[in-house]
């Protein structure tokens, strides 16, 4: 049974990871192919080409990390480990901060609130989002100084001393999960605030449209309505990484490779590979761009099978 679910485990990981990665390389590529026809590439399209690399390199990550501790323990060892989690640690870090400024932009964007300060951050949105992110750098150089001493803490082999290498060991999981919630706290903190200013910001749209007798699906409406169901799915999703990762740094103290760990890390990498699918449909110009491919598909598809007919038909 546990091979079967392992098996099924590994199909849903490598899925996951393939469907992500190309929807975060569609992202990358629409973007860059804009940026030189343009020669010009605005805030909003930037953080998003650096997070769809970010969360490429987070899947790439995840399907090494399963390798390593599902499939093929013996080459996951304690230096690998620890290189692994550093860049796990930086790539979770970019793709979680550039998520946040995206919510921010939108609200700092779409927003209309009559005070003064939030006034002044809208006028200077794209340089407030920017501040922000290369801010939480310092978040990353103490996240990373943590997961470091954490790594020294369980490569040191203490002879003869098994209650001390277990108290060690207690003391760095416990570490690593308290850092994680640290870490990740603030973004989504911002990134919640950021939704619930745009539902107060629609709300207070809609009560001026009625008042004033107009329909409520002007394009005003339309842009708060993508950008909350943006910011709400990768909230959503994101919940459910947190948990799941919670539980399975924790769970993996007492017992390793069972079928609640792994259903964590399946559960974990939606996150990074399903949050890019809802990008590409809250944007205008990628979801036409991937509308068009589609399209470009399906008439491939229809050439090359009338292309069939007519080999066939010939060969009779």
């Amino acid at each position: 049974m546990i091979n079967l679910l392992t098996s099924i485990f590994s199909i849903l990981i490598i899925v996951q990871c393939i469907l992500g990665s190309s929807a975060n390389g569609f992202i990358a590529l629409v973007n860059c192919i804009d940026w030189v026809k343009k020669h010009k590439i605005s805030c909003a399209d930037g953080i998003l080409t650096a997070l769809a690399v970010s969360r490429i390199t987070s899947l790439a990550i995840i399907v090494f990390n399963w390798y390593g501790t599902v499939l093929h323990p013996a080459i996951y060892s304690s230096k690998v480990k620890t290189i692994v989690h550093i860049t796990w640690v930086v790539s979770n870090h970019f793709s979680l901060w550039l998520a946040c400024s995206l919510s921010i932009l939108y609200l700092l964007k779409i927003a209309n609130f009559s005070s003064l300060l939030f006034l002044h951050l809208k006028w200077r949105a794209e340089r407030v989002v920017l501040m922000i992110f290369w801010g939480t750098f310092v978040f990353l150089v103490f996240h990373l100084a943590v997961v470091s001493t954490n790594a020294k803490m369980e490569m040191n082999v203490y002879k003869g001393n098994i209650t001390w290498e277990s108290k060690l060991s207690d003391i760095a999981h416990l570490s690593n999960v308290i850092i994680f919630i640290l870490a990740n706290f603030i973004p989504f903190t911002m990134s919640l605030t950021a939704i619930l200013l745009l539902i107060f910001s629609l709300w207070k749209h809609l009560k001026r449209m009625q008042l004033s007798g107009k329909e409520f699906q002007d394009p005003s409406t339309e842009v708060h309505l993508r950008a909350m169901q943006t910011v709400i799915f990768f909230l959503l999703l994101f919940v459910i990484f947190f948990f799941a990762h919670i539980i399975s740094v924790w769970n993996s103290s007492t017992q390793q490779n069972n079928s609640l760990q792994m259903l964590c890390k399946v559960l974990g990498a939606l996150y990074p590979s399903s949050h890019s699918f809802i990008l590409i449909w809250g944007n205008k110009k990628l979801r036409q761009a991937f509308l068009s491919f589609l399209r470009q598909v399906r008439c491939l598809l229809k050439e090359r099978k009338s292309t069939g007919h007519l080999v066939s038909s010939a060969r009779k």
